[in-house]
């Protein structure tokens, strides 16, 4: 009886051990960059080193926590900027400059949470941070049937509105996904960038995009 119960106790903590963990944070994320990153590669060839070089990531809580502090419906964007077209960041990273906006809903120790957050995602490009502020992050991402629509607005800096990818949006019938998300991110999407705009002050940079194939929709989770 006692070698049976010793295996039964075995087998449970074999099964226990075995049982993936809930992630602790999770959430949507978006993506918008100022060139396609669906697209054939003839066009990626002729917008290499002149566009792309902007781009703006959100991270959209939907629940968890980041280090012990509960992050849920809270938002953090941080808006990019490097010497080159971000291309695919596993075989040549680039380090940018980045301005962070953090949700204004957030107390200080969420604030720190937040930021932290967007440093280990985005991880080197957007480690050299020139400025922080805060406003008032209003996200929706996948909102519509095919999961392609999103709508963000911060304060008076950032504004983008997407649109699900359709027949009509293939150009030279070549199209692929041809650069990869920015970050770490799980089910991306390829989306229609109706509008992209960023108005603030700290990148000595502004910059609006419109009607390109520059966007990703995913989710994320730790």
């Amino acid at each position: 009886m006692k070698i049976k119960l010793a295996a039964l106790s075995i087998a449970a903590l074999t099964a226990f051990a075995s049982t993936p963990s809930a992630p602790t944070v999770s959430g949507d994320y978006l993506e918008v960059r100022s060139c396609d990153v669906y697209t054939g590669p003839c066009y990626a060839n002729a917008e290499m080193n002149l566009s792309g070089k902007e781009g703006i990531l959100l991270w959209s809580v939907r629940e968890g926590s980041w280090n012990g502090t509960p992050l849920g419906g809270l938002s953090v964007i941080a808006v990019v900027c490097t010497d080159g077209t971000m291309g695919d960041l596993s075989y040549q990273p680039r380090a940018g400059k980045a301005l962070l906006i953090i949700d204004e809903k957030a107390d200080a120790q969420q604030r720190e949470a937040l930021s932290d957050m967007a440093r280990s995602k985005a991880s080197r490009l957007i480690k050299d941070i020139v400025a922080v502020r805060t406003a008032n992050i209003q996200a929706s991402v996948g909102s519509c049937t095919k999961a392609g629509c999103a709508s963000v607005k911060a304060g008076n800096l950032v504004e983008v509105n997407t649109r699900c990818l359709g027949g009509h949006d293939h150009l030279c019938g070549n199209e692929e996904t041809y650069y990869p998300p920015l970050t770490s991110v799980e089910h991306a999407m390829p989306a229609f960038t109706e509008r992209a705009s960023f108005k603030g002050s700290g990148l000595n940079l502004t910059w609006e995009a419109t009607g390109q194939r520059s966007a990703f929709i995913a989710t994320f989770s730790r």
